[in-house]
């Protein structure tokens, strides 16, 4: 309902878990001034499964590069289709490109986003300024109906996932303190494209003829929120 969110929780286990800990801990100490040390808070990590997975952490002064590199070669990787639900989609100039350039290639690019029930609507509001040349290009655009939609999640073709408080913006590749873990492999992606599908049914495509047709004072203010873009 329109007072809950849309969100998916993951359970990690296995060696990716001290990277987890770590980022934890580099915050904790920034924001307490305590360094957590000791067997209390890192147990030995058991081998849990045969996933393949890479945590990639981001935070000031450099760390945010590694982000934005790894979203752009993702996008830049696709062959057949890439699946992205964002809970806040503001890509910035390369980033769109990198997303028109896998069109051109015949990759098929689907993108769930918020309704007008979203916590930030001036996101929503620039996002949608944006949307003219991806919808142009053929890039399916869905807003997820029943309530805030949250997800961070990027597939790319059928084999790698990635997940977690990244959001394609330039707040979470540039600015942001984020963690983004990325599995690979076929039975894991499957599932998240589950996720995904089920999701689409929930969502209402916009079309190209509707995003024209916006009253004037909504393309104004669409422009408007727009040239705050790099801020949000």
């Amino acid at each position: 309902n329109p007072n809950e969110w849309r969100d998916t929780h993951y359970q990690i286990e296995g060696p990716a878990v001290p990277g987890f800990q770590a980022a934890f801990a580099e915050n904790w100490l920034e924001t307490v001034g305590e360094t957590l040390q000791g067997e209390n808070f890192y147990l030995p990590p058991e081998a849990a499964g045969a996933l393949r997975a890479q945590l990639i952490l981001s935070s000031q002064p450099n760390g945010s590069e590694n982000m934005e590199l790894m979203m752009l070669a993702a996008i830049a990787a696709a062959k057949d289709h890439l699946r992205i639900g964002m809970a806040y989609f503001l890509p910035d100039d390369i980033a769109l490109q990198q997303i028109l350039d896998a069109r051109k290639r015949g990759v098929a690019v689907d993108v769930i986003v918020p309704n007008s029930l979203t916590d930030v609507p001036i996101v929503r509001k620039a996002s949608r300024y944006f949307w003219g040349k991806l919808l142009e290009a053929g890039v399916r655009i869905y807003e997820f109906q029943p309530t805030m939609y949250h997800p961070k999640l990027l597939i790319v073709d059928d084999v790698w996932a990635s997940f977690g408080s990244t959001n394609l913006d330039q707040r979470s590749l540039r600015l942001n303190d984020e963690a983004t873990l990325n599995v690979y492999g076929k039975e894991f992606a499957r599932t998240q494209i589950d996720l995904f599908n089920e999701d689409l049914k929930r969502s209402r495509q916009i079309s190209l003829a509707e995003w024209r047709s916006r009253p004037m004072r909504e393309k104004f203010t669409d422009w408007l929120a727009s040239t705050l873009h790099a801020q949000l």
